[in-house]
C-alpha cells in the first residue's frame, strides 16, 4: 500500500475540487484517518483507504521540557525508530525533523552516531512528522512555519527524499512554508552541497555542520570527516554562495577542550573571510557515554570574542529540552528497539 504523504501534491488521486478538499484535510486540518473526511463521498474515502495509508507510523511518543520544547519519538512499521523536536517561541513555532533512522557520519559528540545506520526515510515520512506533530500540539500542520532538516541523519546522503520533502512543504496547497524558513543542515558533503545548489527553484537555507576549523580537530570528532577536507568544503560553500547569492550557516558544536580554544576562533575566522555567513555556536547537550563536556560560559565567551573581532557574525543558539533528551538521538539510544533495530540493518 502506497503512503500517500510520499506523493508530490500535483499528484495527489481525485480531481478537481475533490483534490482540493483531499489536500486541506491533510495539510490544513491534518486528519490522520481517510475517515475523518467528511467531506468527502463516503464511496471515495473507502477507496483512498483501500490504496493508500496516510498515518506512517505505527506508535508516536512524546517526552515534554520543562521549557516547552517536546520531543516526538516515532515508531515506524518496521519497528524502527527516530525522532522530531517541537520547539515553541514567542514569535515562530519550529520543527526539527529526521532524515534518516540513525546515521552514517557518526560524529563523536552525537547520540545518533552511537546508534549506527537504519535507512533512509521517505519522503512522506519526513512530511508525516510535521503533520504529527501537528496533532500531538493540537495545531494545524500550517502552523509550524520554520522547519530545519536537523534531526536524525544526513539529509544530502537522503537526497531526493529530502528534496521532494522540502518541495511538498513549499507547495502552496500543502504547507506553504517561506523558502527562508526551511534550513537544511549537512555535515559538509561538496557533491551534494554543490547539487543543492542547482535547484534553482528551491530556495531554502543551508548550514554545515563543521565543528572544527582544522583537520586533526575534525576527524577526531568526526570520524567520516577524512572523506571530504576542511578545503573541499569550504570550496563548495563559496560556489554554492556564488550560484545562490544565499548566506551560509556554520554550525559549530562547542566541546570542552576539543575546539573551543581561541586560536581555533582565528583558524576558523579565517576560513571564513571573503564569505557571506553566519556562525552558530551550539553548547553541546551532553548525554551519557559520550565522553564529552560542554564549554563553559568562559570558554565560549572567549570564542565567541575572538569571532566577533574578526568580522564574524555568529550567535549562541542555546539547547532546548535537555530535561526530555532532546538532542539527535538521546531518546532513540535509549530504546532497545531502536538499537537493535539499526545494529542489525
Amino acid at each position: 500500500m502506497q503512503l500517500l504523504l510520499d506523493l508530490h501534491p500535483d499528484a495527489y488521486p481525485l480531481g478537481g475540487y475533490r483534490r482540493k478538499q483531499l489536500l486541506e484535510w491533510v495539510f490544513v486540518h491534518g486528519v490522520g484517518e481517510f475517515s475523518a473526511m467528511s467531506n468527502l463521498p463516503a464511496g471515495v474515502r473507502a477507496e483512498l483507504e483501500a490504496e493508500y495509508a496516510l498515518n506512517p507510523f505505527k506508535l508516536v511518543e512524546t517526552f515534554r521540557s520543562a521549557d516547552g520544547s517536546v520531543k516526538y519519538l516515532f515508531t515506524l512499521p518496521d519497528n524502527r525508530q527516530m525522532e522530531a523536536v517541537y520547539m515553541p517561541y514567542l514569535d515562530r513555532k519550529t520543527i526539527c525533523v529526521s532524515t534518516m533512522v540513525g546515521c552514517p557520519a557518526k560524529c563523536a559528540f552525537c547520540a545518533t552516531g552511537a546508534l549506527g545506520f537504519g535507512r533512509n526515510l521517505t519522503a512522506g515520512e519526513v512530511v508525516g512528522q510535521i503533520l504529527a506533530v501537528a496533532r500531538g500540539e493540537g495545531l494545524s500542520p500550517r502552523d509550524l512555519r520554520n522547519l530545519v532538516f536537523m534531526g536524525m541523519g544526513e539529509p544530502l546522503l537522503n537526497y531526493d527524499a529530502t528534496i521532494l520533502a522540502a518541495r511538498i512543504l513549499l507547495h502552496q496547497d500543502a504547507l506553504g512554508m517561506s523558502k527562508r524558513r526551511v534550513t537544511l543542515s549537512t555535515v559538509g558533503l561538496p557533491k551534494g552541497i554543490r547539487k543543492l545548489a542547482l535547484e534553482d527553484d528551491l530556495g531554502i537555507k543551508l548550514a554545515i555542520s563543521l565543528h572544527a576549523p582544522d583537520e586533526e580537530t575534525r576527524q577526531r570528532i568526526i570520524p567520516t570527516g577524512h572523506a571530504n577536507s576542511i578545503l573541499e568544503i569550504m570550496a563548495s560553500a563559496r560556489e554554492y554562495q556564488q550560484v545562490t547569492g544565499r548566506r551560509v550557516t556554520f554550525e559549530y558544536a562547542m566541546l570542552r577542550g576539543v575546539n573551543d580554544s581561541v586560536w581555533q576562533a582565528e583558524l576558523l575566522a579565517d576560513l571564513l573571510r571573503g564569505l557571506v555567513s553566519h556562525v552558530n555556536l551550539i553548547p553541546m547537550n551532553p548525554w551519557e557515554g559520550s565522553g564529552f563536556e560542554e564549554s563553559t560560559e568562559q570558554e565560549m565567551q572567549a570564542f565567541y570574542d575572538a569571532l566577533e573581532a574578526r568580522g564574524v557574525e555568529v550567535s549562541v543558539r542555546r539547547s532546548r529540552g535537555r530535561d526530555a533528551g532532546a538532542a539527535c538521538g538521546q531518546l532513540a539510544l535509549k530504546q532497545p528497539n531502536a538499537v537493535q533495530a539499526v545494529a542489525g540493518a
